[in-house]
């Protein structure tokens, strides 16, 4: 019985563990309507604008391009941590 048991409780344990870890991660998928260079920021067609950090080079986006933004609420603001384009 205490074989069988710690497996179980080993895989439950690193499964609860990444599932808090990716919780507060959401991915938004849009089109972008604005890039502010000077925030550092992108506002998809949904209205949403996402604070990116300094790794995502903005210069390699435009206007009208469809992108999916991977990001976390920290108070109120929308601060991504990857930004890549979508095909299609």
């Amino acid at each position: 019985m205490r074989s069988i048991l710690l497996p179980v409780v080993t895989a439950l344990a690193l499964g609860s563990a990444s599932l808090a870890m990716a919780a507060g991660a959401t991915t938004t998928d849009g089109t972008i309507t604005s890039i502010d260079k000077k925030a550092h920021s992108v506002t998809l067609s949904d209205g949403s604008t996402y604070s990116m950090p300094k790794t995502v080079k903005l210069k390699a986006f435009k206007v009208g391009e469809k992108v999916a933004v991977t990001w976390e609420q920290k108070g109120k603001v929308n601060e991504a941590t990857a930004l890549v384009a979508v095909k299609g």
